[in-house]
């Protein structure tokens, strides 16, 4: 277990968030009515990278992206590391200023 996992105990691992991530992605494909098959022509990504990531988990960025626009998702990307990591209080009080 990572040093870091132990003092977090509350915060997901990596791995349930990607799992969390290749339930969501299926979700979203089965409620737009669209087939592996179809998902692959739409995204431009191989039948067997989207077989591997609905089973596995494991998926190319560039891939996710792609599976990301073609089930219309991609404003899910906008937030992704867009959080402001303070140092201080200092620093919020100050940014709001």
């Amino acid at each position: 277990m990572p040093v870091w996992a132990s003092s977090f105990d509350f915060l997901k691992s990596p791995d349930e968030v990607n799992k969390g991530i290749t339930k969501r992605m299926r979700q979203r494909r089965k409620e737009k009515k669209i087939t592996q098959v179809q998902l692959a022509k739409y995204s431009d990504v191989s039948l067997g990278s989207i077989k591997r990531f609905e089973r596995t988990g494991e998926v190319s960025l560039t891939s996710l992206v792609k599976i990301a626009f073609a089930l219309g998702c991609e404003d899910d990307f906008e937030s992704l590391f867009a959080r402001k990591g303070y140092a201080s209080i200092e620093e919020v009080i100050n940014e709001g200023k």
